[in-house]
C-alpha cells in the first residue's frame, strides 16, 4: 500500500501537470523536448 501513496506523491511532485503550471516547469518540458527525451516527464510505469 506504501508504494501506491509513494508513487502519488512522486507524480504530483514531479509530474506532467505540475510542470506544466508554472513558467518555469514550462521551460523544463520544453527542454526535454528538445533534447530528444522518450520520457518529459515522470509517469506512473505500468509493468
Amino acid at each position: 500500500m506504501l508504494g501506491k501513496l509513494k508513487w502519488r506523491r512522486r507524480l504530483r511532485k514531479h509530474g506532467y501537470l505540475k510542470r506544466s503550471k508554472s513558467v518555469g516547469g514550462r521551460r523544463v518540458l520544453a527542454r526535454r523536448r528538445a533534447k530528444g527525451r522518450k520520457r518529459i516527464a515522470v509517469q506512473k510505469r505500468l509493468k
